[in-house]
């Protein structure tokens, strides 16, 4: 674990695809459906489209679409994901870290490059619920922006200075550091911290406890 001072985390905020939530094979199977639709190659789509608001994949995929076009094919990649909750389950030792939260009474939120609805229905199904959640209906831009993070700090009342995020995407740890946050990496990304699985967090607030900022 990296050089990080436990007793200055004030929050943590977590990324919810792959991170809280495991929706891998519904996040494939919804891009592989769409990218048969428009004529698109659904592995890369897939691949491209992981940490990133659905609008911004579509619009990578579909470089000479206007913006109706894009509209509609946003909304449709939407629609493929909004029931497809069969196999969407919480990650290996997430709610053993969020009971570790709240008995320590650490602040913690979800942001996520997914719409509202999406986000609310994939919780549900992982049997989560996030005192603060900030999805792309409250911001103006989607991660790499630093903007859902800050936003989920400014909510819980921590400077995003204070607060570990923890993500599994790229795109999520950029806007992390943009936000000026500490990072904690899933998936062998590099993070401030590395981590391999939820259970190393919560092994490492365990064997660190002191008083929060």
């Amino acid at each position: 674990m990296a050089d990080i001072n436990p007793a200055e985390i004030g929050a943590i905020l977590f990324d919810m695809d792959g991170t809280l939530v495991d929706s891998d094979r519904a996040v494939e199977r919804s891009w592989l459906s769409w990218a048969g639709e428009y004529g698109a190659d659904g592995p890369a789509a897939y691949e491209m489209a992981h940490g990133s608001p659905s609008e911004t994949t579509v619009r990578k995929l579909l470089r000479d679409a206007d913006e109706e076009e894009i509209r509609r094919a946003s909304a449709r990649q939407l629609e493929l994901q909004y029931d497809d909750l069969s196999d969407v389950e919480a990650t290996p030792g997430a709610h053993d870290l969020l009971a570790l939260l709240a008995a320590e009474g650490l602040p913690w939120a979800v942001v996520t490059s997914a719409d509202g609805r999406l986000a609310k229905a994939r919780l549900d199904a992982a049997g989560i619920t996030p005192p603060v959640l900030v999805t792309t209906d409250d911001v103006t831009a989607g991660k790499p922006d630093p903007a859902g993070y800050r936003r989920a700090a400014e909510l819980l009342g921590v400077a995003p200075e204070s607060c570990l995020v923890v993500e599994d995407a790229e795109v999520g740890l950029e806007a992390a550091r943009q936000a000026g946050a500490h990072t904690a990496a899933l998936r062998g990304l590099d993070g401030d911290l590395r981590l391999t699985e939820l259970a190393e967090l919560t092994a490492w607030l365990r064997e660190n406890p002191g008083t929060r900022p």
